[in-house]
């Protein structure tokens, strides 16, 4: 669930003067299509939007943009603690406060429980009604407790679908004043509403916390990468295999911490609903934002969604007075960018992404020869070390009443869900004309196959239904089962018991293919070891053929009853027909009629009834909402900086460690630290619901942390959510090895490689370890939100120096290391670290600006808003 802020009012006087007299401002380095901020600032410089100065030497931006999406329970967990802090200062707690009208979305709490019957949605929303009651009460209290806070009930859809879809200003009206609508939010998808030409991108939960409480945001000025797309698409080309071949090339051509802005005549033959997929990557290729200037197809989908034609008009006028209206086939429109990279779409194959990592583009035409060379490579992103005698094993077993074969690639889980796809009416209809094709056919998919269909808002139910489509997803098993985002978080609900069986006995390499954005090892379901991302038409199509082992150019996706072989092609839609049925049935009444009663939905909420207490009283009892330990013996006066002595090594990992290996969201392993804690208090294994409903309690989010069953150890040289304590040499769960050095009074280090932290916008991946006794994180690279998110706990992000490496420096990970940290600190200065074997190297501590400086001296950005609410 996000948070959304909207300023729409003066918040006071500007934090800064724009930029001093006589200098350029460095926002025009960007693009001349971010001039406007500038321009804009020198004319309303009451209104907080984008300030620059020159900040230590470094070209830094404060942001108070105008939008805000933020975590729902933890964002309003840390406020309910942080107003009894304040208390204890003696300040007034209702300083904490949002300062700008909230909108929380609940969507990420709904799991695939029930599928393939008609009445699966209901039971699926009741279900996850009984489970999370006491959030939702917990909620329901914030939202009377806090001013400017207001609640879209469970059953609504996904935040970045309704933003796009309905929320999106594109251009605000303020009291005459227009100015261009804008959005930052903690969820790393917000980046989606960039297809529509709203700028916008994610930041760390904690910081975006701070925010919401007046906080300016710090960053430094980023580059702009321009990609330009030309050429013509196939016909059978869909958006999502264009977005992935997008994702493979920028992941390729490093982009971390860089804006991206698309241009080019290509752009013009891309639906918004297109752009909006590939900006909705953009955390997957690791940009900050992936732009898309408004054109005149961005002004039509705006009608399309049911907006009204005055607003359409000033939206239009006012973009073309200044200049940032777009008409991608005029070259002399083109910006200057840092560096350009461009795409013939002319070249785009069908093709997923897999099977552990969204950037690893496979062609569908390779599927079958990759897997299987998977299979026997070397544990990784593209191995899974079984032996070569293996790679044929099948296991028989029984699904209601009949026998099923299953082997390494089987697939058991066939999603179409939210978030990425869904948004999409060509590749969602495209996905129910290939089901009406199969349908005529004569084709199926085997029951024991876990199918499901999450919609991204009811507007998609309701244009599947009227074009005549839905029937025929429904026969197939694509039967919707909830409004949120479900199996790409982790909410995929269990598989059959016999199916879990077949795939453990044969130690299987089973598969999911779901439409998602997010593949990351133990992420999906914990036993399907492989998982690609799919467009809807092929996330069906591989649920048909039952297995990612087909060559579908080659082989028939299945043969019907009557004994024909029928291969893909001969149920694939053309761009063509899915655009026919796009213009007759994606209509504007359809939208609005959705909206109108997007509060009322639900009426289990509605009739809720939770207290008014200004400050909450905390329930000991309670497993879901327990208030936190960060603020524990906080006071007024700054600690001083110390430097980590002698700190011992939790964990040593390798690249591409994501947010999911650090806290995953998913199902709470019966063996695992927090189900032992669950258990002691009572609770049965069918009442621990995922980690994801449960981030109101630290003491379960605290054992959740590096849980990931995939999370690979150096120290194990194997996949498992342990480490060695390295004084006994003991194996243990990683919260019991970071609780006995926590006794012993020893400060720890994590070491990783490359890209650590990548993936979701977690806060508990930050807070996570700041509980478990970790001072600071040594990486060779940071994905850009963790690093914030570390920043904001307090817990140092140490970066390797250029060409250093853990390996190249020859750390084993077992020495003892102390960060000498100085008085005096500046942004981005390299310290000395010093090894009990008398080895010492440097590192660069990756406080990147003076204001995250000031946080890390208060112990954290939320520690410094306590400080700062109670002087008052």
């Amino acid at each position: 669930m996000v948070l959304s802020l909207k300023c729409l009012r003066p918040l006071g006087p500007p934090l800064l003067s724009c930029c001093p007299a006589g200098e350029v401002c460095p926002i025009y380095f960007l693009s001349k299509y971010f001039q406007f901020i500038c321009r804009f600032i020198k004319l309303i410089s009451v209104m907080y939007f984008c300030l620059c100065r020159t900040w230590s030497g470094q070209l830094v931006t404060i942001v108070f943009l105008l939008d805000i999406f933020v975590s729902g329970v933890p964002a309003v967990v840390d406020f309910a603690a942080m107003r009894d802090a304040v208390t204890k200062l003696d300040g007034d707690p209702e300083k904490i406060n949002p300062v700008c009208p909230a909108d929380l979305v609940i969507d990420h709490s709904i799991q695939v429980d029930f599928n393939r019957k008609s009445d699966s949605l209901q039971k699926n929303q009741d279900l996850e009604f009984d489970r999370n009651r006491e959030r939702f009460q917990f909620l329901k209290w914030g939202s009377k407790a806090f001013k400017n806070m207001r609640i879209i009930p469970p059953g609504s859809g996904i935040v970045h679908q309704v933003n796009l879809e309905y929320l999106a200003r594109v251009v605000f009206n303020y009291d005459g004043f227009f100015y261009p609508d804008s959005l930052v939010g903690t969820d790393s998808h917000t980046t989606m509403i960039d297809g529509l030409g709203v700028l916008g991108w994610g930041v760390g939960g904690i910081e975006a916390e701070a925010v919401m409480l007046g906080q300016p945001i710090s960053m430094v000025l980023p580059e702009v990468v321009g990609y330009k797309l030309h050429g013509t698409p196939d016909k059978l080309i869909t958006s999502t295999d264009i977005v992935l071949t997008v994702t493979k090339h920028l992941r390729q051509v490093g982009v971390v911490g860089k804006f991206v802005e698309f241009f080019g005549p290509g752009v013009a033959q891309l639906s918004i609903a297109d752009r909006a997929t590939i900006a909705n990557m953009c955390p997957e290729y690791g940009a900050t934002a992936a732009f898309f200037p408004v054109d005149d197809i961005s002004v039509k989908y705006l009608e399309q969604t049911g907006r009204e034609p005055e607003t359409l008009a000033y939206i239009t006028k006012y973009l073309k007075a200044a200049g940032m209206f777009r008409d991608y086939n005029n070259i002399a429109q083109d910006p200057d960018f840092t560096q350009v990279v461009q795409l013939d779409l002319g070249t785009v194959v069908p093709c997923c992404s897999g099977p552990k990592r969204p950037q690893d583009r496979i062609p569908v035409s390779e599927m079958k020869t990759d897997f299987e060379s998977c299979l026997g490579a070397k544990q990784g992103f593209k191995g899974f070390q079984v032996a070569p005698e293996h790679h044929s094993t099948t296991v028989p077993f029984q699904f209601s009443g009949k026998e099923y074969t299953l082997g390494h690639g089987s697939v058991v889980i066939a999603a179409i869900t939210s978030c990425t796809n869904t948004s999409n009416p060509s590749v969602m209809l495209g996905a129910g004309l290939l089901a009406k094709k199969a349908i005529e056919y004569g084709l199926s998919v085997k029951p024991y196959i876990k199918t499901s269909l999450s919609p991204g808002s009811g507007v998609v139910t309701y244009y599947l239904k009227k074009s005549g489509v839905m029937d025929c997803m429904s026969q197939l098993g694509f039967e919707v089962v909830g409004y949120g985002c479900m199996t790409c978080i982790g909410n995929s609900g269990p598989l059959p018991d016999s199916v879990v069986e077949a795939i453990t006995k044969g130690d299987l390499v089973a598969a999911g293919v779901l439409s998602g954005n997010r593949n990351f090892e133990g992420r999906v379901h914990p036993n399907t070891r492989a998982n690609y991302l799919a467009s809807p038409p092929l996330v069906i199509a591989y649920a048909i053929a039952g297995t990612v082992r087909i060559d579908f150019e080659k082989e028939p996706i299945a043969v019907n009853l009557e004994g024909r072989q029928i291969f893909l092609r001969d149920i694939w839609p053309t761009r063509d027909e899915i655009q026919a049925v796009e213009r007759t049935f994606v209509i504007p009444s359809m939208f609005k009629e959705v909206y109108d009663k997007i509060e009322k939905v639900n009426d289990r909420w509605n009739s809720l009834v939770a207290p008014s207490d200004k400050l909450y009283t905390w329930d000991d009892k309670s497993t879901y909402i327990k208030s936190p330990p960060f603020f524990d013996g906080l006071t007024r006066k700054l600690p001083t900086p110390e430097s980590i002595k002698d700190a011992y090594v939790l964990l040593n990992l390798g690249d591409s460690v994501t947010t999911d290996h650090i806290s995953p969201a998913g199902n709470i392993a019966r063996n695992s630290a927090a189900a032992r804690y669950l258990t002691e208090r009572g609770l049965t294994p069918r009442e621990y619901n995922s980690y994801g409903s449960r981030r109101g309690n630290d003491a379960v989010m605290a054992r959740g942390t590096f849980a990931n069953i995939r999370l690979f150890n150096k120290f194990l040289d194997k996949q498992a959510p342990q480490t060695i304590h390295l004084p006994t040499g003991d194996t243990l769960d990683v919260f019991d090895a970071a609780e006995r050095y926590k006794r012993s009074g020893v400060p720890l280090l994590v070491l990783a490689g490359k890209e650590y932290g990548s993936g979701s916008s977690r806060d508990w991946a930050a807070k996570g370890p700041f509980l478990l006794g970790i001072k600071a994180v040594l990486a060779e690279s940071y994905e850009r939100i963790h690093r914030s998110n570390l920043v904001g706990m307090g817990v140092i992000p140490l970066e390797y120096l250029p060409g250093d490496t853990a390996a190249s420096l020859g750390l084993s990970g077992r020495e003892r290391y102390s960060i000498i940290i100085p008085q005096q600190l500046t942004p981005r200065m390299t310290v000395d670290v010093e090894l009990d074997t008398g080895m010492t190297f440097k590192v660069r501590m990756r406080f990147d600006t003076d204001v995250e400086l000031t946080y890390f001296h208060h112990g954290g950005i939320l520690n410094y808003m306590i400080r700062k609410m109670s002087q008052y």
